[in-house]
C-alpha cells in the first residue's frame, strides 16, 4: 500500500487540519502517536445520502432482546436465555412494511442506499437463510439502491463476561451475514443497551479503565472476524460509556486495525459543551455515520444544524454515505423532509 493510502500516515491535507488538531488535542499520553490514525482520502468527500431501517421502527416487525439474558439463536449463551417474539405494529402514515418495502421506498423517493439493521430481518438475532439474503441483495442491486451498513445490539460494558462473550459471537454471525448482503459496515455499540442502566450499573465495582480494556478486546477479537470477511466493524457511541469524541477514539485506536472505525452518531455527543466539536474530532476516524435530526438528542427540539455538519463531514475528507435516522411519527413524510434538507446542504458545501 502506498504512502499516500495508508491510513497510518497523519492527515496531510491543509484542509483537516483544524479537526484533526482537535481531534489530537487533550488526548493525553494513552493515545500514541504511534496507534492507529486517521483514514487517509483520496479525490474529495464524494457522498451518497441513505436511510437506516431504524426510521421505521414501528411499522418495520423487530425482535427486541433483553441484554440481560441474550437471545434466542444457536450461540454458547447463559442457561436461563429464553425465545422473543418479534413484536409488530405500525406507526401514523403507513402499514407494516418489510425490508423489501424498504428498499422499495428507497427507489420511489430517489434515495442512494439503505442500511437494513439487523434486528429488522425476520430471524434475527438468528442469521437469516442465503436464500432471503440474496434475494433482498439482488432486488436492491436491481432498483439501484445501496447497502450502506447493517448493524446489531450489543452490550460490551457488561462485567459478565459470558454476555461479552454471547455479543462477541453474534457480531462474528453478522459479519457474515454482512458480507453476504454486501454491506459494508457491521455497527456495534460499546455502550450500555440495557433500559434505564449505565455502564456503572453493569459493572459495578469497576473502573472505567477496566471496562475500556476489556471492550478493546472484545473489539478486536471482532475486528479479526471482520477482516477475514472483509466488513469493518463500526464503533457507535450510542449511550453512557462513550460521550465525547476523545473517547471514541481512544476505543478505534486501541483496536489499531484498518477493519475498525467509527460511526459518528451525531446525536448521542449531546452530554458534551459542543456536540458539532466532538464530531469534529471523530470524523477523520469515520467509516460511517448516523444523521439524527438533533445534535441534542432524540427529545430536544433544536434541529441539526445540517450545513455545519457537512463542513465538518468534508473537511474531514469522509467518502461515502450518510445514513439517516429519523424519530417523528409518520416516516412516510419525515423521512423525505430530512433527504432534501441532506442533499440542500450537501449541496451547499460542494
Amino acid at each position: 500500500m502506498s504512502n499516500q493510502l495508508s491510513r497510518r500516515n497523519f492527515v496531510k491535507s491543509a484542509t483537516l487540519l483544524p479537526f484533526a488538531a482537535a481531534a489530537i488535542g487533550g488526548m493525553g499520553s494513552a493515545l500514541s502517536a504511534m496507534a492507529e490514525q486517521p483514514i487517509q482520502r483520496v479525490g474529495g468527500s464524494n457522498l451518497k445520502v441513505s436511510i437506516n431501517a431504524y426510521s421505521f421502527t414501528g411499522i418495520l416487525p423487530q425482535t427486541h432482546e433483553d441484554q440481560t439474558i441474550g437471545a434466542s439463536m444457536p450461540l454458547p449463551t447463559p442457561a436461563n436465555e429464553t425465545p422473543k417474539k418479534q413484536k409488530k405494529g405500525t406507526r401514523k402514515g403507513g402499514q407494516k412494511m418489510t425490508l423489501f418495502d424498504l428498499v422499495d421506498f428507497c427507489s420511489k423517493n430517489n434515495i442512494d442506499g439503505c442500511d437494513p439493521t439487523g434486528y429488522f430481518f425476520p430471524t434475527y438475532p438468528t442469521p437469516p437463510s442465503d436464500d432471503y439474503l440474496n434475494t433482498l441483495k439482488r432486488h436492491a442491486f436491481e432498483l439501484g439502491v445501496g447497502i450502506s451498513g447493517t448493524g446489531v445490539r450489543n452490550n460490551f460494558t457488561t462485567m459478565d463476561k459470558s454476555l461479552r462473550d454471547y455479543s462477541v459471537q453474534k457480531i462474528k454471525n453478522w459479519v457474515e451475514v454482512a458480507a453476504k448482503l454486501g454491506a459494508p459496515v457491521l455497527r456495534v455499540f460499546c455502550d450500555t443497551q440495557i433500559r434505564s442502566m449505565t455502564w456503572h450499573d453493569v459493572a459495578p465495582n469497576c473502573t472505567r479503565e477496566q471496562v475500556r480494556d476489556w471492550i478493546i478486546a472484545d473489539l478486536k477479537e471482532c475486528t479479526a472476524h471482520g477482516e477475514r470477511f472483509g466488513i469493518i466493524i463500526g464503533v457507535q457511541n450510542h449511550g453512557d460509556f462513550l460521550q465525547t469524541g476523545d473517547q471514541v477514539i481512544e476505543l478505534v485506536q486501541g483496536v489499531d486495525s484498518d477493519w475498525c472505525g467509527a460511526i459518528v452518531d451525531t446525536g448521542y455527543f449531546n452530554h458534551t459543551p459542543d456536540p458539532y466539536a466532538e464530531m469534529a474530532k471523530v470524523a477523520p476516524y469515520a467509516v460511517n455515520w448516523q444523521v439524527k435530526q438533533s445534535p441534542w438528542g432524540e427529545d430536544s427540539n433544536v434541529p441539526m444544524d445540517l450545513v455545519k455538519m457537512l463542513q465538518i463531514v468534508r473537511s474531514s475528507g469522509y467518502c461515502g454515505y450518510l445514513p439517516i435516522e429519523t424519530l417523528e411519527s409518520d416516516p412516510q413524510v419525515a423521512v423525505p423532509a430530512m433527504v432534501k434538507k441532506l442533499r440542500d446542504a450537501i449541496a451547499q458545501t460542494a
